[in-house]
C-alpha cells in the first residue's frame, strides 16, 4: 500500500493549492517561532533563570505540542474517510495554546506560580478539545484501512491534560521524594504518552511515505492493537511513580518498551526492503532509536538506583535525551518530509524544497547523533560543551534550510524540458553512495575535532580524567554512599566527606545562598549552576582515591569553597591540587576564571608607557551638570564585555551601563535617588552606594543573571562617595571595573570655572582577554595604578584648563587596595575637601596645600588656580602608583 498523506479540503472537497499552502504555512509558524525561540536560549542560556527547564519546555511544550496539534488534524483528514469538518475550530485551539504556552515559559523563570497554573490549566483544556474533536471525527467517519491510527492522537491528547497538571504542581515548589516521583509521572505522561503515542501511530503510515514504498504485510493489525499496551505502559508507569512503588515503574517501562519493539516490526520491515538515504528516514530512524536507548536507561534507572532521590538525578540526565534525541529529531524529520508536500506550488518548486530541504542530510545525522552520543560519556567539561553545540547546530540546521526553501525559486535553464511530475513522498536529491560515506566521514571527523580541541584547551582536564580513571579502577563494593551537602555562605556544608573506598558516590547538593553557585570534583564531576533554591545530584563515581571539590565560578573557591573527598583506606589528597579553570564547567559554567598560578599577564610595565592608537578617546572627566528637580531615577545595567585598559591591553570588565568607572551622579543635599540595577551579567552582582545611609539586606543584596532590584535613597551628607558592588569576593569585583562615584554638592559650594572627576584604582591583570587575578588581589601587587580607568590616558589626551581660572578637581580612591596621595606639579591647593569637611577653605591667602591624601573608599576635592600656561602632570605621589599609569596632564592655556 503506498499512501497519500495530502489532506482533501473541509467538507471533503480538494481546496485551491494556495489555500492549503497558506494554512499551513500559517499554522506550522508557531513551531518554528518556538524552535528559534529556542536556539536563541541555548546560546545565551547563561543569562536566564532556570534556563535548563526553559530549553526544554520550548521544544516540547511550544514547538511539539504545536506540531502535533497541526499534523494530527493535518493525518486525520487524509486517514479518515468522509466530510472534514471547518478548519475555524482548529486555528482558535492553536491561538489559545499559543498564549496558554507562552504564559508558561514566562512564568516558571519568573516564579509567577498562579499564572503558570493559569497556562497549564489552558494548554490541558485546549488539547483535550482537540481529543475530543478528533475522536467524534473518528467515531462517524467511514471504515479506513489506517483510521485506527487516529486514536494514537485522541489517547495521547487526552494524557497532557494530566502531564500539564503535573507540571504545574512541579512549578509550586514540591520537594524531595514528591518531587522525583512527580518528575517521572510527568515525563512518563507527556513524552512517553503524548509525544510517543502520536509519533508512533504517524510513523507506521508516515515512513513507508516516506521511502516511497509500500506499508509492511500486518502494519494494519500493528495499527490497530499497537495504542493499547503503549497506553497501559504510560498508565502503569505513572501510576507506579505516583504511588512511590519504582518495581510497578520498572513494570510499566518493560510495557511500553515490548509495544515499542512491537510497532517497529513493520517499521523494520519497511526498512530492510528500502534503506533510507535522506534525511527524513534517516532522522526519524534515530529518534526512535534515542527512544529506545532512554526506555532501557530508565528501566535500569528504576531498578539500580535504591531510592528516588538517585532516581531523580538520572530522570533530569535522561530528560534531554529524550527531547533532543528523541522528540526533536523525529520533529525534524516530519517537517523536512511534509513541508514541500503541503505546501504545493508545482512539481520543480516541490523537489526543489525537497532538495533544499535535504542538504547535507547524512553529514547533519551523523553530527547530531555522534556529538550527542559523545555529550554522554565521561568526558571533559569542554568537550560536552563543544559536542552540546554541534547537536544544536545538527538540529537546528533545519530553520535556515526551511528558510531558503520556502523563500529561493528553482531555476530551470532555457529551453529546458517540461519537469516530470514526481509522485508525492519522491526526494529529488538522491546522493550516490560514496557521497553518502564521504558525508558521514565528514560528520564524525568534526566530532572528533571537537574532541580533541576541547582537551587541548583545557589540558587540566586529562588529570581529571586520569583521576576518575583511578578512581574507576578501584574495586567496585556495589554499595552507594548519598551525601547531603548545602551550599551557604560561600561555603559547602559539609566541608568533608568520607566514603569507604570502592563505594559510589553521590552528593545531593542544594544551593541555599543567595548567590549563583556550582559544584566540581578533580574527577571531572559537576552539578551545573545552581541558583538559590535549585537541587542537583552529582554522580562522583566509584571513589577509589581522595580528591578535591569546589565552586569554579571565578573567585568563590578562593573565598573558601571548598570540600575534601576522603576515601578511608587510602590517602587524601595533596593540598592544592590543581583544579580545571574556572570555565571548564560546560554549559553551567562560567566564561571567565581565574587564571592558574604562574600564568602570564596581560601586560608589562612598558605597556603602559606606550601611546594609545591615534582614534583613542579618553574618558570625559567633567563632572556631569546638576540635573533639574530633588528626584533622580537611573538604571544601571551590569553588563561583561572586553575593553582595553591600556594601549593593547585588553581585559574582560564587570561594568555598570558599559563602563569602568561607572557613570558618575551628581546631586545636592536633600536628593532624592531612586536606582535600578539590572544584572545582565552571567554571575551575581550587588550594589552598595556609600551616599546612602540604610539597612544593606535588601538594597544590597546580590542579585542573579536576569534579576533587578531598586535601591533608593535620600543624599543627606555632601561629599564624593564611592559606590560599588558588594559581592564576594568584593576586591575581585571592584578590581574588575565595578566602582563609580556619587558627588553630592556641600551647600553654598561657590561656582568654579571647570569641575573635574577623578577616580583612581587599581589593575590587577589576568590573562589577554580574561578578569582580573584574584591571587594578585589578595598578594597586593597590582600591575597598574590609574586614573579612570585607563592607564595614562591623560598624558596623551590632556585636561583643559586656562591660566587665572578657577578649577576643582573631585578625587575618589575606588581601590580596592592602594592608597593615593593626589598632586598637581607645578600647582598648590588654595582649597581641600576630605571626608565631609575642609581642611582649607579659601580664605586664607596664606594657607595651602600639596596633596590630598586619601585611604581606599575615600574622597574629597581640591580647587587651585593655575599661574601661567604649560603643561601640569597630575599624578598620586605615591611614586611606585604613579609609574604604573596613576599619571595625567593638565594642558593650560593662556586666559582669555
Amino acid at each position: 500500500m503506498n499512501l497519500n498523506l495530502t489532506p482533501p479540503g473541509a467538507g471533503g472537497q480538494p481546496p485551491a493549492a494556495m489555500s492549503r499552502a497558506g494554512w499551513h504555512l500559517r499554522a506550522n509558524a508557531p513551531a518554528v517561532f518556538w524552535l528559534v525561540a529556542l536556539v536563541v536560549v541555548v546560546l545565551i542560556h547563561r543569562n536566564i533563570p532556570a534556563s535548563g527547564w526553559l530549553m526544554v519546555h520550548l521544544l516540547l511544550l511550544g514547538a511539539v505540542t504545536n506540531s502535533i496539534l497541526v499534523w494530527s488534524w493535518h493525518f486525520a483528514q487524509a486517514l479518515l474517510r468522509g466530510p472534514n469538518p471547518s478548519s475555524r475550530g482548529m486555528v482558535l485551539r492553536l491561538v489559545l495554546l499559543n498564549v496558554a504556552v507562552l504564559a508558561v515559559v514566562v512564568s516558571v523563570p519568573a516564579n509567577i506560580w498562579a499564572l503558570t497554573l493559569a497556562g497549564s490549566i489552558l494548554v490541558g483544556g485546549v488539547v483535550a478539545a482537540h481529543a475530543v474533536t478528533l475522536g467524534r471525527r473518528a467515531r462517524t467517519a467511514l471504515p479506513s484501512r489506517f483510521g485506527a491510527t487516529v486514536w494514537y492522537y485522541v489517547a495521547a491528547c487526552l494524557l497532557l491534560p494530566v502531564g500539564a497538571g503535573v507540571g504545574a504542581a512541579l512549578a509550586s515548589g514540591v520537594g524531595g521524594e514528591a518531587h522525583a516521583r512527580l518528575l517521572l509521572v510527568h515525563l512518563t505522561v507527556n513524552v512517553l504518552g503524548f509525544v510517543g503515542l502520536t509519533v508512533l501511530g504517524t510513523l507506521m503510515t508516515l515512513l513507508p511515505t516516506m521511502l516511497h514504498t509500500r506499508v509492511a504485510d500486518g502494519a494494519e493489525s500493528v495499527a490497530r492493537h499497537g495504542a493499547v499496551p503503549l497506553l497501559a505502559g504510560v498508565l502503569v508507569t505513572a501510576a507506579g511513580a505516583a504511588a512511590g512503588a519504582t518495581f510497578l515503574c520498572t513494570v510499566g517501562l518493560l510495557i511500553y518498551l515490548g509495544a515499542v519493539v512491537y510497532v517497529c516490526v513493520p517499521l523494520a520491515k519497511v526498512v530492510r526492503g528500502r534503506p533510507p538515504v535522506t534525511f527524513a528516514p534517516l532522522s526519524a530512524l534515530a529518534a526512535v532509536a534515542w527512544l529506545a536507548v532512554s526506555l532501557v536507561w530508565l528501566v535500569l534507572l528504576t531498578v539500580t538506583s535504591g531510592g528516588w532521590e538517585a532516581l531523580h538525578h538520572g530522570i533530569e540526565v535522561v530528560a534531554p535525551v529524550l527531547a533532543a534525541g528523541f522528540a526533536a529529531q523525529v520533529l525534524g524529520a516530519a517537517l523536512t518530509y511534509l513541508a514541500p508536500v503541503v505546501l504545493g506550488g508545482g512539481p520543480s518548486i516541490l523537489r526543489h524544497r525537497a532538495a533544499m530541504l535535504d542538504k547535507a542530510a547524512v553529514f547533519r545525522v551523523v553530527l547530531t547523533n555522534g556529538a550527542l552520543l559523545v555529550s554522554l560519556l565521561p568526558v571533559p567539561s569542554l568537550v560536552r560543551v563543544g559536542t552540546t553545540f554541534l547537536v544544536l547546530a545538527g538540529l537546528a540546521w533545519f530553520l535556515p534550510l526551511l528558510g531558503m526553501a520556502l523563500l529561493k525559486k528553482p531555476s530551470q535553464a532555457p529551453g529546458a524540458g517540461p519537469t516530470p511530475t514526481p509522485r508525492p513522498g519522491v526526494v529529488a536529491y538522491d546522493p550516490a553512495p560514496g557521497s553518502r560515506w564521504g558525508m558521514a566521514a565528514t560528520g564524525l571527523a568534526v566530532v572528533v575535532l571537537v574532541i580533541v580541541a576541547g582537551i587541548m584547551a583545557d589540558p587540566a582536564a586529562l588529570s581529571g580524567l586520569n583521576r576518575a580513571g583511578a578512581q574507576t579502577a578501584a574495586h567496585a563494593t556495589g554499595q552507594t554512599t548519598t551525601v547531603e551537602m548545602t551550599m551557604k555562605n560561600m561555603r559547602f556544608h559539609p566541608d568533608k566527606v568520607s566514603v569507604p573506598v570502592g563505594n559510589k558516590l553521590v552528593i545531593n547538593v542544594t544551593n541555599e545562598d543567595t548567590m549563583v553557585h556550582d559544584l566540581v570534583t578533580a574527577g571531572g564531576a559537576e552539578s551545573g549552576r545552581l541558583y538559590p533554591g535549585e537541587k542537583a545530584s552529582v554522580a562522583v563515581g566509584v571513589v577509589g582515591t581522595g580528591m578535591d571539590g569546589w565552586c569554579s565560578i571565578v573567585g568563590h573557591r578562593q573565598q573558601g569553597m571548598v570540600f575534601t573527598i576522603v576515601a578511608t583506606g587510602a590517602p587524601a589528597p595533596a593540598s592544592g591540587s590543581t583544579p580545571p579553570p574556572a570555565d571548564a564547567g560546560g554549559m553551567a559554567g562560567m566564561d571567565h576564571g581565574t587564571p592558574a598560578a604562574g600564568a602570564p599577564s596581560a601586560a608589562s610595565l612598558l605597556d603602559f608607557m606606550k601611546e594609545p592608537a591615534a582614534d583613542f578617546t579618553a574618558r570625559d572627566a567633567a563632572l556631569p551638570p546638576l540635573q533639574p528637580g530633588t528626584v533622580h531615577e537611573l538604571t544601571l545595567t551590569v553588563s561583561e564585555a572586553e575593553r582595553e585598559v591600556a594601549p593593547g591591553v585588553r581585559q574582560k570588565l564587570w561594568m555598570f551601563n558599559g563602563t569602568a568607572p561607572g557613570p558618575t551622579l551628581h546631586g545636592k543635599v536633600g536628593d532624592k535617588f531612586k536606582i535600578k540595577l539590572v544584572n545582565d551579567g552571567s554571575l551575581g552582582h550587588s550594589i552598595d552606594l556609600h551616599a546612602g545611609a540604610l539597612a544593606p539586606d535588601r538594597p544590597m543584596r546580590t542579585i542573579n543573571p536576569g534579576e533587578s532590584l531598586t535601591y533608593t535613597f535620600t543624599a543627606t551628607r555632601a561629599g564624593i562617595w564611592m559606590y560599588h558592588c558588594s559581592t564576594m569576593p568584593m576586591s575581585l569585583h571592584i578590581a574588575n571595573g565595578m566602582f563609580g562615584a556619587v558627588v553630592i554638592d556641600p551647600p553654598k559650594l561657590p561656582p568654579v570655572a571647570r569641575e573635574y572627576v577623578l577616580i583612581q584604582s587599581e589593575l590587577y591583570l589576568g590573562t589577554q582577554g580574561g578578569v582580573a587575578d584574584l591571587a594578585k588581589i589578595q598578594a597586593d601587587t597590582p600591575d597598574a595604578v590609574v586614573f579612570n580607568g585607563y592607564a595614562n590616558q591623560y598624558d596623551s589626551r590632556p585636561l583643559a584648563a586656562r591660566a587665572g581660572e578657577r578649577v576643582r578637581v573631585w578625587v575618589l580612591d575606588a581601590g580596592p587596595n592602594r592608597a593615593s596621595s593626589f598632586h598637581i606639579v607645578g600647582g598648590q591647593f588654595d582649597t581641600v575637601w576630605s571626608e565631609g569637611r575642609y581642611l582649607i577653605d579659601g580664605s586664607d591667602p596664606a594657607a595651602g596645600s600639596q596633596t590630598l591624601g586619601l585611604a581606599a573608599a575615600q574622597g574629597g576635592f581640591v580647587e587651585l588656580t593655575f599661574p601661567q600656561p604649560g603643561n601640569y602632570p597630575f599624578v598620586s605621589h605615591v611614586m611606585v602608583d604613579a609609574e604604573r599609569g596613576a599619571h595625567g596632564l593638565f594642558k593650560v592655556e593662556a586666559g582669555g
